[in-house]
């Protein structure tokens, strides 16, 4: 009597089935980890954004306080005092941003004052091969430092009555602004060059 071969086909569908699961499993790991990269990509720019908004706003308010300090010449201590940071600007900026601000604080330092942003995205990585990613959203963190580029400006009492008539300003960049403190340039004119505004590695 002669033996039919037995098939294959039987013990191979298990194996396929098996290695198309896995495939699959592969494919929506890689999805996941890449939404999530994207996710907090998102959410960096947002902080980002958001600190150098508040920055920025914390810049163009000044004006007032730096002009007052001319005619005295008590220039340090206005650099020296705190202010209060403009969070209303970093949240819009956050908002715009499809995230939501977590903390916004400043540091104070004579010269150099930063503002740190912390940011949440709204999106959830919500991934069904990774438990509990529908409540995991990105996270991201930036901080601004406001800068003050040119000190030790000269003071020049023209009239010797103990007023301060002039302040000359020699930048680090190399420009040089002159500032009388009874008619005083527009602030956004000049606050640009006294103050350097950017991102600082935390």
């Amino acid at each position: 009597m002669i033996q039919q071969p037995r098939s294959d086909r039987g013990q191979a569908f298990p194996i396929y089935i098996m290695m198309v699961a896995g495939l699959l499993f592969l494919a929506l790991a890689f999805f996941a980890v890449g939404k999530a990269s994207a996710l907090r990509n998102g959410s960096q720019g947002a902080a980002d954004a958001a600190a150098l908004a508040a920055a920025q706003q914390a810049r163009d308010d000044f004006g007032t306080g730096f002009y007052a300090s001319l005619p005295g010449n008590t220039l340090d201590i206005f650099l020296g005092a705190p202010f209060v940071p403009p969070c209303s600007e970093a949240e819009r900026l956050a908002n715009a941003n499809e995230a939501d601000m977590t903390l916004c604080v400043p540091s104070y330092g004579y010269l150099r004052d930063t503002i740190t942003v912390k940011v949440k995205g709204r999106d959830p990585v919500d991934s069904p091969v990774l438990p509990g990613s529908e409540s995991k959203f990105a996270k991201a963190e930036a901080t601004a430092l406001i800068e003050f580029r040119c000190p030790n400006p000269k003071a020049i009492d023209a009239n010797s009555d103990g007023v301060q008539d002039l302040f000359i300003f020699t930048c680090r960049n190399g420009k040089i602004l002159k500032i009388a403190p009874g008619s005083p340039p527009p602030w956004k004119s000049v606050s640009t060059t006294l103050f350097d505004v950017r991102l600082v590695d935390q």
